[in-house]
């Protein structure tokens, strides 16, 4: 990696925070900080860094701030250099969370004002925080995106009848139909079942090397969980574990799912084996408002949780509206519904790297 200050941040006090940057040699030192800080996500991992650069070609740029040789602060930042949607320094691409996680405030400050500098020596069009708690009050913002979290019971019986009504009866007919779950150590069926669902929405889909980089990277904290019935995949999710919380991130169904109840199923499967692990927290995600997935998402009793993106304007005079909410990219949606699978699986990850 390469180093992007040509000198420390440095206040000039003998305990003053320094920014640097990340190396491999600092990996776990900066991981154990992750795992310590009560700001930071699983989106703040180190891993993120070598996942972005190797999926994607896009450059990243993790810098820490620290004093006497302790880790302060963190912020994750990668690249994103598109024709169609602009330049722009995010924290993080194709993940939910990001933006400093701190310690203390000289940390915030000295990272805030090196990713200002950053994002202004590479004349992006804006640099992009997407927080949990809003701080850059003279920034732009968006409230489109919410997140839905919930604390689980250990006990299922409880977690189970915590369901409303309507979406537990969907859950006990995916029981009722024979479902069941299994553990996959490879990401080839989790993949042709996110595939079509992506597909049936229009959305382009990530290549299946990306979803093999994760696992490698984040072994047993990624974990890939198959619904089959009779043996026949149904739906398959793709989750991340950081400690107490599971966060089912990626997922989808085949056409039998919605027969079934098969992605119901899934996602309550999910939680009872969350909750039986002992984890407390199940992280359901991003989603925008006026969407299918909101709604889901509320059915299942979770209440919306606004996300803070925060985005400083270098070159740009506004935030481009890059969802499928724009009614400029509803054509686009049809067209590619309506396209091959086989040609959508081949084209998407061209476009998808672009999204973030």
């Amino acid at each position: 990696m390469r180093n992007v200050l040509a000198a420390p941040v440095n206040t000039g006090a003998p305990d003053a925070v320094q920014v640097r940057e990340l190396q491999p040699a600092d990996f776990s030192r900066w991981d154990e900080f992750v795992r310590d800080c009560s700001e930071a996500t699983f989106f703040h991992r180190a891993g993120w860094s070598p996942v972005i650069e190797r999926a994607f070609a896009h450059r990243t740029t993790f810098l820490f701030a620290e004093a006497e040789g302790r880790i302060e602060g963190v912020l994750p930042l990668a690249e994103v250099r598109s024709f169609l949607f602009g330049n722009t320094l995010v924290s993080l691409p194709f993940c939910v969370y990001g933006g400093v996680a701190a310690t203390t405030d000289r940390a915030r400050r000295a990272l805030d004002s090196a990713a200002v500098t950053l994002a202004e020596e590479r004349r992006v069009d804006h640099l992009e925080y997407r927080s949990l708690v809003p701080r850059h009050a003279e920034w732009a913002h968006t409230d489109l995106y919410v997140t839905f979290r919930k604390t689980i019971d250990p006990d299922p019986e409880k977690n189970l009848l915590e369901i409303p009504r309507k979406q537990r009866a969907m859950v006990r007919k995916g029981i009722k139909a024979g479902l069941t779950g299994e553990i996959d150590d490879g990401v080839e069926r989790f993949f042709a079942a996110y595939s079509q669902s992506v597909h049936r929405l229009g959305t382009p889909v990530f290549p299946r090397r990306y979803f093999e980089i994760l696992r490698e990277t984040f072994g047993a904290d990624c974990e890939v969980l198959n619904v089959t019935r009779n043996g026949v995949l149904v739906a398959s999710v793709m989750s991340f574990y950081f400690r107490d919380e599971v966060l089912p991130y990626y997922g989808g169904g085949t056409a039998e799912a919605r027969e079934v109840a098969g992605n119901d199923f899934m996602y309550w499967e999910l939680m009872r084996r969350a909750c039986e692990r002992g984890l407390r927290v199940f992280d359901y995600g991003r989603s925008k408002r006026g969407t299918g997935s909101f709604d889901s998402k509320k059915n299942w009793g979770f209440e919306p949780q606004p996300l803070n993106y925060e985005y400083r304007l270098v070159k740009g005079k506004r935030v481009a509206e890059v969802n499928p909410l724009n009614p400029k990219y509803r054509l686009l949606i049809k067209l590619w519904q309506r396209m091959p699978l086989s040609l959508a699986n081949r084209i998407g990850p061209l476009i998808a790297r672009s999204l973030g």
